[in-house]
């Protein structure tokens, strides 16, 4: 009688299990994992050195994605001028690593001065395509380093 009560109560277990899925979870969850990860590849441009340290990248590469560092106008010139330049600076380094100014995904705008933030605007406009990036804007208390009124850096996919 106890071992009949057994049976009923593990068919009842098993057919419960099999309506919650429990088993063909984790048969799929063990099928679903990769035997082996693709190794991640990881490039840099060129390093900025300093004091015959290297400092930082230009940019850097990770997969299939481009982190490109953050450039700056280091000559006279109003926000104008500094915003075309960087945004240049930014396209030249985005096509070094395989990339362009239509496949990037995200931008960080570092400001002097937040007044200048309508200027840099009508200069910015338009340089990413269709489909801009989705973009951060800060003014930098202190100013941007190298007297730059501004420095854009951003991520981009190759």
């Amino acid at each position: 009688m106890k071992s009949e009560r057994r049976s009923i109560i593990k068919k009842l277990f098993a057919s419960v299990a099999g309506i919650a899925g429990i088993g063909a979870a984790s048969k799929v969850q063990a099928e679903s994992v990769p035997a082996v990860a693709a190794p991640a590849t990881h490039e840099v441009g060129d390093v900025e050195m300093y004091q015959d340290v290297p400092l930082f990248s230009g940019h850097t590469k990770f997969n299939n994605m481009v982190f490109v560092a953050g450039k700056g106008a280091h000559f006279e010139g109003d926000i104008t001028a500094h915003t075309k330049h960087v945004l240049d600076e930014l396209e030249k380094e985005l096509i070094k690593a395989g990339s362009s100014m239509e496949k990037v995904l995200k931008c960080s705008v570092f400001l002097h001065d937040l007044n200048d933030y309508k200027a840099m605007n009508e200069a910015y406009k338009g340089r990413f395509g269709s489909k801009p990036p989705c973009r951060t804007t800060v003014a930098v208390y202190g100013g941007v380093p190298g007297d730059s009124l501004v420095e854009i850096d951003c991520i981009a996919y190759i």
